[in-house]
């Protein structure tokens, strides 16, 4: 078929063919800017075919003639029929262009490296700024740190004894991380193993179930202080259970107890059971002294406990992996100045006299008066401290250093003491006393109802005259308040409201005021042992003063200790201070013997055959810690012996005794007696043989000798 012509009806009389816009899909173009000669010859279309066939006048030769026109046998045959193109029979022919890929990559180079610095600080900040904190994190899941305890230190009588010990003993631990589900294989193990665990450990189930659930921690303490035996159980309990899971067997579950482990921990015993324990306190379970010398000296004993951490894989260590250790040191061991055995004999004498008069408490202090040194702080009652569960509120403590009471006549000594020092009496100095004496805004009385005594002042205190001791301070100065100043001194001097130098957790310094503080009572009752307070191992340093000639040495405790590199420490020398002179010390021992051997002293129930015994009774009224009054008495007996060359101090009190006397003579007499004899059996310490020279108690007696 011949191709139609591109412009009919062109020498026809027909007017010229309007061109056709240029296409849409390249708007603005027109058809003479997008064409060029190679692309017309590449397309195949003649040039004649945008040229006119006609005069070179017409409208549609413009372009053909500015191109100049092929000669006539170069030209295409026109088109004689068909579809005319699209876009017109003289529009150009459309074509694809490349576009330019620069942007392009431009774009992707830009996003790549946007990627690549992104990635970059992640990097840094994991590897340079938190490296420490994923580190951490790494370690918690593969390293487990475990602390190392350091054994605590024995503590001991003066002879070497245990008092308190550490035998060999395990805490059950955990790792909460071998009981998830993930890794027990188990939803319930947590609950499984604490089941198993709690009758051996004595735990609450639940108690099991919240430790071995613990998040965020490879390690937890299920008990303390387990015996070798409950350990062996649980082993052995482990080495089951694996079989089983291992053959798919039984209802422990695969790995029930794989995360459970033990610390060899060293156990608090105290071999002798309740000796001493008021005395040695007791460790608490954080395995920290709670009471007592186990408090008061917790540093020494404790020593520094060490850690190791290692490598663990499935619950077991990584031998490969390195372990890093912190050794353990060892606490010291420390030596008491309490003799086991009198600390056993003044314990039994004490409970057995509380029991028996149904008392509320009792203390009997044992000291030897060269050297200050504590033979024995017993009291009653008394706790076991391996059994600190069983024991009751009241038991706990030391009251030997913990109570403070007024001591009664005990304290006349001191009054007299006074006297003689400051040369205003002597033994045999006559003493007018009434039945009654009147001073301040009160009428002062003896313990019993008498006539008119005339008495020496030995006598005042051979029978315990609280009128007699007023009358015989009163000369103390031209003013009662002179008097009252330096019967303070010497009180003070005593050691009454001062600290014992002990250092004994909760220890008093008990009470005295100032002089000027004094209420118009007070005056006059300070003298004989009311409106001033004291513990017993200062109520024992008193006497002790007086039996070491007139210096006092301050009581102690600790003889020495033994460090872990073996060598043995004494204990610092107390400190010594002059109270009265010697002359005048030796003169109140004559004094306090005729209490116990004359006839009628107050304390004749503490003589002791073959031996010279000094000493002196008390009953005090007693102030009721719960109420603030005056209610029930303190029994009290103070001595030393021999009394002409004393080893040994004896002090018993006994609070609100209710059944049978309450006089001191009759309470604390019989324990005095027995500790006495018991102390100076067990010391070796003969009577001197020597007779003391009586003084006279009665002055109309004096006066016919």
């Amino acid at each position: 078929m011949s191709e139609r012509p591109r412009e009919q009806g062109r020498g026809t009389g027909q007017g010229p063919r309007r061109v056709p816009r240029p296409s849409s899909r390249e708007p603005g173009r027109t058809p003479s800017s997008r064409t060029s000669p190679d692309r017309d010859a590449g397309s195949g279309r003649s040039g004649s075919a945008r040229g006119a066939s006609g005069s070179a006048g017409s409208a549609g030769s413009g372009a053909g003639a500015a191109r100049g026109a092929r000669p006539a046998a170069a030209r295409r045959p026109p088109r004689t029929g068909g579809r005319p193109p699209r876009g017109g029979g003289t529009g150009p022919s459309k074509t694809l262009r490349l576009v330019n890929p620069r942007p392009r990559l431009r774009l992707v180079a830009v996003a790549l490296t946007l990627v690549m610095l992104v990635f970059t600080a992640r990097l840094l900040q994991v590897q340079a700024v938190d490296a420490g904190a994923y580190a951490q994190k790494a370690a918690v899941n593969r390293y487990i740190t475990v602390p190392l305890a350091a054994e605590r230190g024995t503590i001991s009588a003066r002879d070497g004894s245990a008092l308190a010990t550490t035998v060999d003993a395990y805490d059950i631990t955990a790792d909460p991380f071998l009981f998830t589900p993930k890794q027990a294989k188990a939803a319930d193990a947590p609950e499984r193993a604490a089941k198993i665990l709690a009758p051996l450990l004595d735990k609450s189930p639940a108690e099991l179930v919240k430790k071995l659930s613990k998040p965020d921690t490879r390690y937890v303490l299920l008990a303390r202080q387990q015996t070798p035996q409950t350990w062996r159980k649980i082993k052995k309990l482990k080495q089951e259970l694996a079989e089983k899971a291992a053959g798919k067997a039984g209802d422990g579950g695969p790995g029930v107890l794989a995360g459970v482990y033990q610390e060899k921990h060293a156990k608090r015993v105290y071999p002798n059971k309740k000796l001493a324990a008021s005395v040695l306190g007791f460790v608490n379970r954080e395995g920290k002294g709670g009471a007592g010398v186990e408090a008061m000296l917790n540093r020494k004993l404790a020593g520094d406990n060490g850690k190791i951490t290692y490598a663990q894989s499935g619950g077991r260590q990584v031998p490969t992996a390195g372990v890093r250790e912190q050794a353990p040191r060892p606490g010291a061991d420390v030596e008491l100045t309490l003799d086991r055995d009198i600390q056993w004999a003044a314990q039994e004498a004490i409970r057995d006299q509380v029991a028996k008069s149904h008392a509320d408490s009792g203390y009997v202090i044992v000291q030897d008066t060269r050297t200050g040194e504590l033979l024995s702080m017993a009291s009653a009652p008394v706790f076991d401290p391996n059994d600190i569960g069983s024991a009751t509120v009241d038991s706990f403590g030391n009251p030997a250093v913990q109570d403070a009471y007024e001591p009664g006549s005990t304290s006349k000594v001191m009054s007299m003491a006074a006297v003689l020092e400051e040369g205003k009496a002597t033994p045999r100095t006559a003493v007018t006393v009434p039945n009654r004496l009147k001073r301040a805004d009160r009428s002062f009385a003896d313990d019993i109802d008498h006539p008119t005594w005339h008495l020496t002042l030995n006598g005042v205190l051979a029978k315990s005259s609280n009128i007699g001791t007023i009358l015989a301070t009163e000369q103390l100065g031209d003013t009662q308040k002179q008097a009252n100043k330096v019967l303070h001194g010497y009180l003070s001097k005593f050691g009454i409201g001062r600290p014992t130098g002990l250092d004994f957790p909760g220890g008093t310094n008990g009470l005295l005021e100032k002089p000027e503080n004094w209420s118009a009572s007070q005056q006059y009752t300070i003298p004989f042992g009311q409106g001033l307070s004291l513990n017993a191992v200062q109520a024992a340093s008193i006497y002790s003063t007086i039996a070491n000639g007139g210096q006092r040495i301050e009581p102690s405790l600790i003889r020495g200790t033994t460090g872990p590199d073996g060598r043995y420490r004494p204990a610092e020398p107390p400190a010594k201070r002059r109270v009265v002179s010697e002359k005048t010390a030796t003169t109140l021992s004559r004094m306090l013997e005729s209490v116990v051997s004359d006839m009628e002293g107050t304390g004749t129930t503490a003589k002791i055959p073959g031996y010279r015994v000094a000493g002196k009774t008390g009953t005090a009224n007693r102030v009721d810690p719960k109420t603030g009054r005056y209610h029930g008495y303190t029994s009290s007996f103070a001595g030393f012996a021999p009394a002409d060359k004393p080893r040994i101090t004896v002090y018993c009190a006994v609070q609100n005794p209710k059944k049978g006397s309450y006089f001191g003579s009759d309470v604390c007499g019989p324990v005095y007696k027995k500790v006495m004899k018991f102390s100076l059996k067990t010391l070796q310490i003969p009577p001197t043989g020597a007779k003391s020279a009586r003084l006279p108690v009665s002055a109309e007696k004096d006066k016919n000798d």
